[in-house]
């Protein structure tokens, strides 16, 4: 059994405003260091064989401080990268209804056409992170991976891990900080646990 330990980076202004950050290279708030450092002290305990992370900063700060505590290296992949928003980065989804109604109506109704201007499509992410899959075969299946990257990449990983149809890619819900945890067989995976926050009890946004 190889184990995952899914992380969505912490809470960044963004974030907060609501605004899209694709590839935005925000920084972590205040706030989100707290989050990121709770996680630290969760995770403190677990065994960690190696680690992998978006090349973004709200990622790799978000890695770098999770596996301070553990000897390990952290490997940057572009392909963990949240999807690129294009002309609407930075946008809220009130700016985006009244700038881009169309994307707004695919963001609502979500069709797998969808496609930002000037950015990336669904279609793009879903193979972008997709490949990122191929860098787990290399190890043994009784190592712990921490995988730190955004919602977006995080939840195509879900659907590639577990086998389901990508229509379902929206029905994951994964909050800044959070951690899920994905047990992989021969067989197939299993999630044993779900965007749990359960170590953000206390920590102000």
């Amino acid at each position: 059994m190889s184990r995952l330990l899914l992380v969505r980076h912490g809470i960044t202004e963004f974030n907060s405003a609501r605004r899209f950050a694709g590839y935005s290279d925000v920084e972590l708030s205040a706030a989100g260091y707290r989050q990121v450092e709770r996680l630290r002290d969760r995770l403190v305990g677990d065994k960690i064989d190696a680690v992998y992370s978006s090349d973004l900063r709200r990622a790799l700060v978000t890695a770098e401080v999770i596996s301070s505590g553990h000897k390990v290296d952290i490997v940057t992949c572009p392909e963990l990268r949240e999807v690129n928003y294009g002309n609407v980065e930075g946008l809220t989804f009130e700016e985006i209804s009244r700038l881009y109604p169309e994307v707004a109506e695919s963001l609502t109704n979500f069709s797998h056409r969808l496609k930002f201007p000037g950015g990336e499509g669904f279609e793009e992410l879903v193979e972008r992170a997709s490949k990122f899959l191929d860098k787990l075969k290399r190890h043994m299946p009784s190592q712990t991976m921490l995988i730190v990257s955004h919602s977006g990449p995080l939840r195509v990983l879900m659907c590639r891990l577990l086998g389901i149809d990508l229509r379902h890619w929206r029905q994951f819900r994964l909050d800044n900080a959070s951690l899920s945890i994905v047990e992989t067989y021969p067989q197939g995976a299993i999630v044993s646990l779900l965007n749990d926050t359960a170590h953000l009890r206390g920590v102000d946004e």
